[in-house]
């Protein structure tokens, strides 16, 4: 049986390129991490961010004697464990990261055998083979400083982001490099809103001429902050695999093709619509497609119908779960999300397909949800966007009765594992699918109240001293318009706490404030107060 690689961690970076399998999409997405202008892009778990960046880095690397664009990979992965006295850990801890990462980049490039003044810099000192330097000491201490906490770390070494800049702009003139390409991997915790946005603040302050900045971060759950703007400060660009594209099922048995053995290949050669199955129910990701291959290696029916019952049912969503044991001020948006697509949107989408199909129509697997549904909602959808349950295709979508609304893709293989036998009749759902049908949720489907009920209730769950806090909070930090705010404090709801706990109808007492601009203002609490529980 094939050993898969399921991650791009596993493969050696001077390997990747060997896996590679070029499809349009990807081809535009990798060209735009080498291109000067900084680009974010945008996946969920297993599609390949990390797998693009270190194609990008190849393919830099391989022309970088005619080119000159140096390319430095880092991965921002062990953030979570900084557990330092340092209220600006985060910031140090990546500015020592990125330090240290463009010094041993050029070192293991063999362009600094001897380290120029301009690198001692980002060093914090002079550069030996026999150990590390000063700011990779630095690094490992914050990285190992869940094993001690609140001990302090010297940071005094640490360079300043506007050192940086100049020591890099002082490189490329001595080493004749056009332009550093920093391509950062986990780019910011994804339940920790504030490094998201100290992350953010530092991406757009690290553009200069000889710099440029890409980064991978997820869908749904990350957060930007005030003073970085995507529609300006970056490209911003999806992996998004359409399983409607007519080479779909092609590129992604290329992709399996990279790796699988003699046999394996073989086994699919005989089973070309079990393995589209496969391919469809994986949606686009190819980490889940080489799970669920490598767990029916014969690729024949009955291996295909357990496989896809057994993944979806059950191992898709244990990923999902454990984050509510991870993120406990996430469990009630976490566990609801799980409950409303399995007990709502899976049975109901899969009921319309029977009916579909026995009609000879075409099928579906989307919902739309409505744009003034509760924030607590659509913060549910960002979570199972980020786990790849749900991926985001469109907002300011029109439903049936002109109201306008974001439309989701619901993963294939959860609608599969419903079929009693997937390989009999999941082809046929797969290859009947359309955008045009959608099931569609309103601003305020009965579906919802179970949740908005919990976090009505979230004070009184949750207490303690920090949510108090939280609660007390002006709502001068909330992302809302000053006409927005000016009508909250018109009916003297001055913290999060009272508009949290206001309710609609006490918002529309506010002039001009009817049903959808009440709606809009309580969201913007309840997210501020959901995002103090992210973290």
């Amino acid at each position: 049986m094939t050993d898969f690689f399921f991650r791009t961690e596993d493969i050696k970076p001077e390997d990747v390129y060997g896996y590679f399998v070029e499809n349009p999409q990807d081809r535009q997405l990798i060209d735009a991490l080498k291109n000067r202008n900084p680009t974010i892009l945008v996946g969920s778990r297993g599609v390949g961010k990390s797998f693009l960046l270190r194609v990008a880095q190849k393919e830099l690397t391989n022309k970088f004697a005619t080119d000159r664009v140096f390319p430095v990979y880092l991965s921002f992965v062990r953030s979570s464990l900084l557990q330092s006295s340092d209220p600006e850990q985060f910031k140090h801890w990546m500015l020592a990261k990125i330090s240290s990462a463009i010094v041993r980049s050029l070192q293991k490039a063999g362009l600094i055998a001897h380290l120029p003044k301009s690198a001692e810099q980002l060093a914090g000192s002079s550069v030996s083979d026999s150990g590390p330097t000063v700011i990779e000491a630095i690094v490992e201490k914050y990285e190992n400083s869940w094993t001690n906490v609140g001990v302090p770390i010297d940071k005094n070494n640490i360079p300043s982001l506007d050192k940086i800049k100049e020591s890099l702009e002082d490189l490329a003139d001595e080493l004749d490099i056009r332009r550093f390409c920093l391509l950062i991997d986990e780019a910011a915790h994804i339940f920790v809103p504030e490094q998201q946005r100290q992350f953010f603040t530092l991406f757009r302050d690290f553009r200069s001429h000889c710099i440029t900045c890409n980064a991978a971060v997820y869908p749904g759950v990350t957060s930007f902050g005030d003073t970085f703007q995507p529609a300006h400060d970056a490209t911003m660009l999806s992996i998004d695999r359409d399983v409607l594209a007519a080479d779909y099922v092609n590129n992604m048995r290329e992709i399996v093709e990279k790796q699988a053995d003699a046999a394996t290949l073989k086994n699919i050669a005989s089973n070309g619509r079990n393995f589209a199955i496969l391919a469809y129910a994986a949606s686009g990701n190819p980490r889940l497609l080489l799970k669920t291959l490598a767990a029916s290696p014969k690729v024949n029916s009955a291996q295909v119908n357990e496989t896809v019952r057994e993944f979806y049912r059950s191992d898709i969503w244990s990923e999902h779960s454990v984050l509510a044991a991870k993120y406990t001020g996430h469990k009630d948006v976490i566990d609801w999300g799980r409950s409303f697509i399995e007990n709502q949107v899976l049975p109901d989408i899969k009921n319309k397909n029977d009916s579909y199909l026995a009609a000879d129509k075409n099928t579906s697997a989307y919902l739309w949800i409505h744009r003034d549904a509760p924030a607590s909602v659509k913060e549910s959808l960002r979570v199972l966007s980020y786990t790849g349950i749900l991926s985001e295709q469109a907002s300011g979508i029109k439903a049936s009765r002109g109201e306008i609304g974001t439309r989701y893709f619901l993963n294939l293989g959860c609608l599969f594992s419903l079929e009693a036998a997937p390989a009999a009749t999941a082809y046929n759902v797969a290859r009947g699918l359309t955008p045009k049908r959608m099931t569609e949720f309103g601003a305020n489907h009965p579906a919802y109240k179970s949740l908005v009920d919990l976090l009505d209730n979230a004070p009184s769950q949750v207490g303690g001293y920090a949510l108090s806090e939280q609660l007390a909070k002006s709502i001068a930090v909330l992302d809302i318009s000053e006409w927005q705010r000016g009508k909250l404090e018109e009916l003297n709801l001055n913290t999060i706490g009272d508009v949290l706990a206001a309710t609609e109808e006490k918002l529309k007492e506010a002039t001009y404030v009817g049903n959808a601009r009440a709606r809009r203002m309580r969201n913007a609490a309840v997210a501020a107060v959901l995002e103090y529980l992210s973290g």
